[in-house]
């Protein structure tokens, strides 16, 4: 009975804090807690380099640190029973469109995971992304999860007269679906990068129950400001960390990541087509689910699931209406 006990302590430490771990004094703990690093999961979520530069410490003490975290969490193997039961703490927001959740595995986009929508302009991606805006506030029962959201737009596409029509087709307060929706503009990839890094300040301190991050479009301003095959190293590696950090949010929070993606043509496909999304390997790699999205006659647009890590591939057919994304 005690063994249990003291593995419970382990796993729920409490009355643990920032500055009771080894090698953190009140200064550290200061610049940490200013850097984001407000618990024990936040440090022992975080790259030993990132809590360096925050704490402005020596790597060796900054491991020391992480180290001494994770092993206050007890994190350790799993047995697949044992993530199972983590699995189910899963939650689910409805796209609007049974197809379209059907496909996703039959309940929508889930929290824990990024799912990315790429296509071409006009494809309905940005308007996936304010339907799932609208839902997420619903309640469990009619396929939300009763949560904000937070909105990082680096296209200037966010349009609150359209979240507004969309809230009244699903009997919504208007005013109230806009005023737990948090809108931030990104003019960089550093400032788009300090955004996404900003949001456990709205969870924690400002007590927001955020559900749902979307981030529209992921690579827009990585491909303005990164040109030429000289800065693509440079460009991925970058990529590659922002996506790291929204996977640790997602993991962290228990939030649904959705991001929208550019697509270029591949010069080297002669038949079929030669669409593919931007970014490459990392955003392949970074997503757990991948939709691409291309139109159709009038209203209608076609969805195709290319990556899943258990879903097979498919497609289905759904709507875009005044009334929003429909079959």
């Amino acid at each position: 009975m005690s063994e249990e006990k003291d593995d419970k302590k382990a796993v729920e430490p409490e009355d643990l804090k920032i500055e009771d771990l080894p090698g953190v004094g009140p200064k550290t703990a200061e610049k940490l807690i200013d850097a984001g690093f407000t618990d024990l999961m936040a440090l022992a979520t975080a790259p030993v380099a990132e809590v360096a530069s925050a704490a402005d410490i020596g790597d060796a003490t900054a491991r020391k640190i992480v180290n001494e975290a994770r092993s206050r969490l007890n994190m350790n193997f799993l047995t697949g029973i044992e993530l199972m039961e983590k699995n189910k703490t899963m939650g689910y927001i409805t796209t609007g469109s049974k197809e379209l959740d059907n496909l996703l595995g039959g309940k929508g986009i889930e929290t824990q995971s990024i799912t990315e929508f790429f296509g071409a302009f006009g494809s309905g991606k940005t308007q996936a992304g304010l339907q799932l805006a609208v839902n997420v506030q619903l309640p469990k029962s009619q396929g939300g999860l009763d949560g904000d959201v937070v909105w990082i737009d680096t296209e200037n596409t966010f349009r609150a007269r359209r979240v507004e029509e969309l809230a009244r087709h699903r009997g919504l307060d208007p005013k109230e679906v806009l005023s737990r929706i948090h809108v931030a503009r990104a003019f960089s990839t550093d400032h788009q990068m300090l955004l996404a890094e900003k949001i456990p300040d709205l969870i924690e301190k400002d007590k927001r129950p955020i559900k749902l991050i979307v981030v529209d479009s992921l690579t827009s301003l990585f491909r303005a400001e990164y040109v030429g095959r000289g800065t693509l190293a440079d460009r991925q590696q970058k990529l590659n960390k922002h996506l790291h950090l929204l996977q640790r949010l997602a993991d962290r929070y228990n939030i649904a990541v959705f991001v929208t993606n550019q697509v270029i043509a591949r010069p080297d496909v002669f038949f079929g087509d030669p669409t593919t999304a931007a970014g490459g390997h990392v955003i392949g790699h970074g997503c757990t689910y991948r939709i691409y999205l291309r139109k159709s006659r009038g209203d209608k647009r076609i969805a195709r699931l290319i990556d899943s890590p258990c879903l097979p591939d498919g497609e289905c057919i759904f709507r875009v209406t005044e009334k929003g994304i429909e079959d």
